[in-house]
C-alpha cells in the first residue's frame, strides 16, 4: 500500500484532530483546577507505552438542535483501554471533563460497558477514573439506559475480578451509583465529589445553603459516610496509591495474591511485643503498633482510615505473601464494635474471601457501643453483617486475642465457634461474658451493698473474676482457643499456622446466596 497517497492523507487528518481535540486550551482547562487531564492520568496510571486505547474516534449519538448542541468530538468523552500496570494486564476508562464536562452518553456508556465485559472475559481489574457531570440530558432515556448496562456489568463483575474507581472531579445523581458498586474507592480532596442531589437541589428543596465540598467532598465521604476508602490531597498521590494498592490483589477471584520477595529483614521472633499490651487493663494503646511489629517491614496499606476508626482494617504481607488484617483499635471508643465499624468490617471480610485473600484478625473489644442511638439506628442489624460476613467467609482465619474478648463482640470477632480456623491469645487476654467490673457489679450486687468498704470488696473481687474466669488459661483448657502464646512468637504462629491453612477447602451448601441482613 502506497502510505503517501490518499488513503493515508485521510488517515493523517483524522490523528492531526484527535491530537487537536486534546490541546494545550484543554490541558489549561483541567490544570486550572488542579486537576490531571484524562490522558495524563492514564499515562501515570499504566507502565510506560503499555496502554493501548479502544475506540478513540467513534462520535456521540445525534440528538434534535433543539435540545443544545452535541459537540462532534471524537471518543464522546471517555478515554477506554487496557494495558499493564506493575507489568499486570488491567482494563481502564477515563472520564474526560474537557468534553461535554465528561457526560455520559449511550455511545460513551457503550465504550465503558465493553471494556467491562473484556475485563470479565480476560479475568483482569478494572479501574474507572470519573470525572463527569452525569447523565447527558439532550440524550434522556439514553443516557439514563447507559448508566443502567454499567451498573449490570460492575454487578455481574462483582467478585470475579476487584473493581475500583477513583474519583477525580465530580460524580453526581445517579452516576455515584457506579463507583458505590466497586470495591474501593479513591477520593481526591477539594477537586473531587459526589452526591445524589446537588448543592442547587438542596437549596431549592430544603433551603439549606451547601457547597458541594460540605454536601459530597472526600472528607465528607471518607470520615463520615464510609463511601470513600482512601482520599489524597492530589490526583498524582492518589494514583501512585492505587499503583501500590494493586499490587495486593490478585487479577481475579481464581487467582491468588500476588507474591513479593521477602528480603527476610523481619525476625519470626519479636521481644517488643512483649510490652506493647499495658498493665492497666483500661489503658489505651495504638493497635497498629502491634501490627506493625508482625507484618513484614512497611508493608500495611489501611483502608478507611477515617471512617469506623475503632476498627482498623488493611492489607499487609507476611513472607511476602498478602493478608487482609482486621483489628480492634482500643485508642478509638476503646476498641468497641459500632454500625460503621460493623459495616465497614464486614465489607473488608467479604472482599478478601472473594479474592482468595487470608484474613488475621487482632481482638481486643471489650463488647459492643451501648446507647439509645446505637440501638434505635440498629446496631443489632449491622453487627449481624460482621458476624454474617467472618462465618460466611472460607479463606484461611486466624485471631490473636491481644486483650478483651467479652461477650458477643468476642464471638462476632471470628471465635472457633464461628470458624475461626486458629485462634490465639497472648497472656494479657481477658475472655468472658462481660468485663471483670461490670460481671462483678451483678454478681456481687448485693454483697457491696451491704459492705462497709465497698471500693476494696470490689477490687478484691474484680482480681478474683478475672483470675478464676476471665484469664485465657481456663479457655485454653477448654479448648476453646488454639494456645496461649509468648507474644513474641506471634509471627512464627501466624507464618506457621498459614502454611498449615495453604491447601484449605471448604464445601459450601448449595444455594443461589445467602440472606446477609443488610
Amino acid at each position: 500500500m502506497d502510505l503517501s497517497g490518499k488513503f493515508y492523507k485521510a488517515f493523517s487528518d483524522r490523528q492531526s484532530a484527535i491530537e487537536k481535540q486534546y490541546g494545550p486550551k484543554q490541558a489549561e482547562k483541567q490544570h486550572s483546577k488542579g486537576k490531571l487531564t484524562a490522558h495524563e492520568r492514564i499515562n501515570l496510571l499504566f507502565d510506560n507505552k503499555t496502554f493501548e486505547e479502544i475506540d478513540a474516534f467513534v462520535t456521540p449519538a445525534d440528538q434534535p438542535v433543539e435540545f443544545g448542541k452535541v459537540e462532534r468530538s471524537y471518543g464522546d468523552g471517555v478515554i477506554v483501554g487496557h494495558g499493564k500496570v506493575n507489568g499486570r494486564l488491567v482494563f481502564a476508562y477515563a472520564q474526560d471533563f474537557t468534553i461535554m464536562g465528561g457526560s455520559l452518553g449511550i455511545v460513551h456508556a457503550k465504550k465503558i460497558a465493553k471494556i467491562q465485559e473484556m475485563a470479565l472475559k480476560m479475568g483482569s481489574p478494572i479501574i474507572a477514573l470519573i470525572d463527569s457531570g452525569g447523565a447527558r440530558i439532550q440524550e434522556g432515556v439514553a443516557s439514563l439506559s447507559g448508566y443502567a448496562a454499567i451498573f449490570q456489568n460492575i454487578i455481574h463483575s462483582s467478585g470475579i475480578i476487584p473493581q475500583i474507581s477513583v474519583i477525580m472531579g465530580p460524580a453526581a445523581g445517579g452516576a455515584v451509583y457506579s463507583p458505590a458498586l466497586t470495591d474501593f474507592v479513591f477520593m481526591v480532596n477539594h477537586t473531587s465529589y459526589m452526591f445524589v442531589t446537588g448543592p442547587n437541589v438542596v437549596k431549592e428543596v430544603l433551603n439549606e445553603d451547601v457547597s458541594s465540598e460540605e454536601l459530597g467532598g472526600a472528607e465528607v465521604h471518607a470520615r463520615k459516610s464510609g463511601v470513600a476508602h482512601m482520599i489524597y490531597d492530589d490526583e498524582e498521590n492518589a494514583i501512585l496509591a492505587l499503583k501500590k494498592f494493586l499490587s495486593y490483589l490478585p487479577s481475579n477471584n481464581v487467582e491468588n495474591p500476588p507474591i513479593v520477595n521477602d528480603d527476610g529483614s523481619v525476625n519470626e521472633i519479636n521481644e517488643k511485643l512483649r510490652g506493647i499490651i499495658p498493665e492497666d487493663p483500661n489503658k489505651a494503646y495504638d493497635v497498629k503498633d502491634v501490627i506493625a511489629q508482625i507484618i513484614d517491614k512497611n508493608s500495611f496499606f489501611e483502608t478507611s482510615e477515617l471512617f469506623g476508626a475503632n476498627l482498623v482494617t488493611g492489607f499487609a504481607r507476611l513472607t511476602g505473601k498478602t493478608i487482609g488484617v482486621v483489628a480492634n483499635q482500643p485508642k478509638v471508643l476503646a476498641g468497641v464494635l459500632d454500625i460503621n465499624s460493623s459495616t465497614k468490617g464486614a465489607r473488608f471480610i467479604r472482599f478478601c474471601d472473594a479474592f482468595n485473600i487470608p484474613i488475621i484478625t487482632f481482638e481486643d473489644v471489650p463488647g459492643f457501643l451501648p446507647g439509645i442511638d446505637q440501638e434505635h439506628s440498629g446496631i443489632i442489624r449491622h453487627g449481624a453483617k460482621l458476624l454474617f460476613a467472618y462465618s460466611e467467609a472460607t479463606v484461611p482465619k486466624i485471631t490473636i486475642i491481644l486483650r478483651k474478648a467479652y461477650g458477643g463482640a468476642f464471638i462476632v470477632m471470628n471465635s472457633k465457634n464461628l470458624g475461626g480456623d486458629f485462634s490465639f491469645a497472648w497472656p494479657s487476654a481477658e475472655i468472658a461474658v462481660m468485663g471483670p467490673d461490670g460481671a462483678v457489679a451483678i454478681l456481687y450486687r448485693k454483697e457491696l451493698a451491704e459492705s462497709k468498704n465497698p471500693v476494696e470488696l470490689k477490687k478484691e473481687l474484680v482480681k478474683k473474676y478475672r483470675d478464676k474466669i476471665a484469664n485465657p488459661f481456663i479457655a485454653d483448657e477448654s479448648g476453646y482457643i488454639d494456645e496461649v502464646i509468648d507474644p513474641a512468637v506471634t509471627r512464627k504462629k501466624i507464618i506457621s499456622a498459614l502454611n498449615a491453612l495453604n491447601n484449605k477447602w471448604v464445601k459450601v451448601p448449595a444455594r443461589k446466596h445467602g440472606n446477609m441482613p443488610l
